[in-house]
């Protein structure tokens, strides 16, 4: 029985061993699985029914796991032939402000970032307005390259208002994520996020080591904290490597569960 395997075996029989799910630890066979090279992109994986008499679970519990992987676009699942092991791409939520590092954790990645520039800045004209402040006041600026298993995915551009982080240029962002460390000092109350597709420069296409013509995602967002503008944001992300999705659910006044015709 390859470690792997024997493994989660040995996790399943000790009773409260992870307080994970059951279908998670299915979830984490398989991606582990594919992180060690036992199953390569465009690579089937072992069936339902395998699954089940390799890791000695339910039906049930193995069909959930490959129905979130397939969700979160790590599997592709053919019916009547087989599932499927996808291209990695990361995927962030539209709707969700969070750092990329959890983002990447999540889907079974390992995060990394280089940064770029990190200093004091004086807010020109439009930034200013946009933040509520006069011109020439200080922000800070940050730049930074996340990187997947050493895989440029994202260049982060951002204004911070030192009001609501004082302290932002002292941090290294090689250990915590921007993100990570605003979300710590300054909670957020309200999000504006806006997706276009672009074409990037050379510089940007240098630094996500993509070719020339491939487009990209540009994220778009703001965020405020308490009425005040906390940070604008200019994210791109290798369209090839990473998606922007999210699922949703809407609600009635009375609770009620609305549908879409």
């Amino acid at each position: 029985m390859p470690a792997s395997q024997k493994e989660f075996m040995d996790d399943f029989e000790i009773v409260g061993a992870s307080a994970r799910p059951l279908y998670g630890r299915v979830k984490d066979y398989i991606l582990k699985g594919i992180e060690d090279g036992e199953w390569k992109p465009g690579e089937k994986i072992p069936s339902e029914s395998e699954l089940v008499s390799i890791l000695g679970v339910s039906r049930m519990t193995v069909n959930r796991a490959l129905r979130e992987l397939s969700s979160e676009g790590r599997l592709t699942r053919v019916q009547g032939v087989g599932t499927f092991v996808n291209e990695y791409r990361p995927q962030t939520g539209f709707l969700e402000v969070k750092s990329i590092a959890r983002e990447i954790r999540e889907s079974g990645g390992v995060h990394s970032s280089k940064v770029l520039l990190l200093r004091e800045e004086r807010a020109k004209k439009n930034l200013a307005q946009l933040m509520g402040i006069p011109e020439g006041s200080p922000v800070f600026h940050s730049i930074l390259l996340h990187l997947d298993r050493g895989r440029p995915v994202q260049y982060a551009d951002r204004f911070v208002n030192p009001a609501v982080a004082p302290d932002y240029p002292k941090q290294d962002f090689t250990k915590i994520t921007p993100s990570e460390y605003l979300l710590s000092v300054a909670p957020v109350t309200e999000v504006e996020h806006v997706v276009e597709a672009v074409v990037p420069d050379k510089n940007i296409r240098s630094l996500l080591k993509i070719g020339k013509g491939e487009p990209c995602l540009l994220l778009h967002r703001i965020t405020w904290s308490h009425h005040i503008v906390a940070t604008k944001n200019r994210f791109i992300y290798a369209g090839s490597r990473f998606r922007i999705g999210g699922r949703f659910r809407f609600s009635a006044p009375d609770g009620r569960h609305l549908g879409i015709a």
